[in-house]
């Protein structure tokens, strides 16, 4: 078994270190060529012979770098390869411009996706491809200059819109403000007022608002009512009952004085006091009812059944 690693080497007895020595050869001219191993980029038809290369078939090929050939500063390469039936020669080179490859000699590609409706841009030149492509720049950059002018368009026509829909608002509430100052001024003259849906609302809420205001108020009054009530009453019984002595005591003093002095007497003595409800609440709501504190007794519940138990029914 051989060693892994060599430490010596053998020499035969001719050998000349002095044949050794580098020789200076002039640099060669012309494209550059390697012998690479590569796979066919694209499927192929032999014109030679008709036979179908699929993509990815493995060939033995001459690499060429031409020098001179360029695209906006990128390398070319052009391959060699060979027919796998006939042997005939195919020669096929790099596209740079559009991403692919072109075939030069010896076959035809069954199919060129990228010359896809491109069959009159093939053939311009360089200058006439650039004069193509700011002209097409040219237009785009017009047409978002016209997109740009209809969207200011749009929203001018928007603000104005806006404007006009304010300014008549505006209006609708100054004449419906003119309309109410001269319904006021005129002493209750029906004049029809055109009042925006916002506006209706907020007036509907104050005027519950103020509805459920007089209610509560009334209430109020009606509770603090109900005791003074009696207390003016008895004062005013006693009022009575101290009149009626007063008028007693000046009868019996003054019987001698006749019907007259009666007469004046009486006409003398303080009335009752007599009090009137405030005329000035609003009777716009009915009095709310009188609470109830009678005791009620609930009924209580048959949990027997929930247990299983069942009651027998009385006899009498």
């Amino acid at each position: 078994m051989s060693e892994r690693k060599v430490l010596s080497k053998y020499y035969p007895a001719d050998f000349d270190p002095s044949l050794l020595g580098r020789s200076r050869k002039p640099k060669e001219t012309g494209p550059r060529v390697q012998t690479v191993r590569l796979m066919a980029p694209f499927s192929m038809k032999c014109v030679a012979c008709g036979e179908y290369m699929y993509r990815g078939r493995k060939f033995n090929a001459r690499k060429e770098t031409p020098q001179e050939e360029r695209y906006l500063g990128i390398q070319l390469y052009r391959f060699y390869i060979r027919c796998t039936r006939c042997s005939a020669e195919i020669i096929f080179r790099t596209d740079p411009r559009n991403q692919n490859y072109i075939v030069e000699k010896g076959a035809k590609r069954n199919t060129e996706p990228w010359r896809r409706g491109l069959e009159g841009e093939l053939d311009e030149s360089d200058e006439a491809r650039l004069d193509r492509i700011e002209r097409e720049m040219g237009e785009a950059e017009g047409e978002e200059e016209r997109n740009a002018m209809a969207e200011l368009e749009a929203k001018t026509a928007d603000a104005k819109r806006e404007m006009a829909v304010a300014d008549a608002l505006d209006e609708i509430r100054s004449r419906n403000a003119r309309l109410e100052r001269a319904s006021r001024e005129g002493g209750g003259v029906d004049l029809e007022i055109v009042v925006p849906a916002d506006e209706q609302l907020r007036r509907q809420e104050a005027e519950d608002a103020e509805a459920a205001r007089r209610a509560f108020a009334f209430a109020r009054t009606q509770s603090l009512l109900e005791e003074p009530m009696e207390e003016d009453g008895e004062d005013g019984e006693e009022g009575g009952n101290g009149s009626a002595r007063n008028g007693v005591a000046g009868s019996s003093r003054a019987g001698s004085e006749g019907d007259s002095v009666a007469t004046t007497t009486a006409a003398a003595a303080p009335a009752p006091v007599q009090t009137k409800p405030a005329s000035t609440v609003s009777t716009d709501m009915p009095p709310p009812p009188v609470p109830s504190f009678k005791r009620q007794v609930k009924k209580k519940k048959d949990h027997a059944a929930l247990l299983g138990i069942k009651k027998k029914q009385p006899l009498v």
